[in-house]
């Protein structure tokens, strides 16, 4: 909601009806794609390191 409302400059009536996929598009739109999934190595590590 911080994000649609303060970064894309969303009215909050835009931010509620839009669907999940839509602010999802809307995010990368103008911020790009994010990295993706950690691959297995990466979430070992993670896991070692955060065991709880």
């Amino acid at each position: 909601m911080r994000l649609a409302l303060g970064r894309l400059g969303w009215p909050p009536d835009t931010f509620w009806r839009a669907t999940p996929r839509e602010l999802a598009a809307a995010i990368e739109g103008r911020f790009g794609r994010s990295g993706g999934a950690a691959d297995r190595p990466t979430l070992d590590r993670l896991m070692k390191a955060y065991p709880d």
